[in-house]
């Protein structure tokens, strides 16, 4: 089943690469994190996208929160985590590639074991992506979900940094 308002985020980590090799750009070594305690105490947002460097993606979803992350930030959010179901690696190298320092910490599901324990997995592997998650957006504070806005195939409104922005100040 698919997590909803009310409930907790479930127990789980993902993974951060949060510097680069200075001798040759690679990011460094992924860490595990625990979702729980990173949540304990904040306001988080939470958007999931199918995957890193594909078009809507990169187009608009993730430089949309790095835009308004300020904004975002402002209303009321401790921070925003961008999570695929991609490797810590590229999720690392596409949040450089889009200048997220600071504004948006790159999570990432890399064995989508998280995005199960969230119900938001989806099969793309006609596609030839495997399992991924599906277009989402969520609003936590203190671990529980107050808000979750979850895409269908070609939609993207729910899950956009505009309508988050517009939920953390009702």
């Amino acid at each position: 089943m698919t997590i909803e308002v009310g409930q907790c985020l479930p127990a789980g980590n993902l993974s951060e690469s949060t510097g680069f090799e200075a001798d040759n750009g690679c990011p460094l070594k992924p860490e595990a994190k625990d979702v729980i305690a990173m949540a304990k105490g904040k306001t988080i947002v939470v958007f999931g996208v199918p995957g890193a460097y594909t078009p809507l993606c990169s187009a608009e979803h993730l430089p949309g929160f790095v835009k308004f992350a300020d904004e975002i930030k402002a209303a009321g959010a401790d921070e925003i985590w961008c999570m695929a179901v991609n490797d810590g690696f590229v999720m690392a190298s596409w949040g450089r590639d889009n200048n997220v320092d600071g504004k948006v910490r790159m999570m990432a599901d890399g064995s989508a074991e998280y995005t199960k324990a969230l119900g938001l997995d989806r099969d793309l592997t006609g596609g030839g992506m495997g399992i991924r998650c599906y277009r989402f957006a969520m609003i936590v504070k203190d671990g529980v979900v107050s808000y979750i806005g979850v895409e269908g195939s070609g939609e993207f409104g729910k899950s956009k940094a505009e309508t988050i922005l517009k939920e953390l100040k009702k």
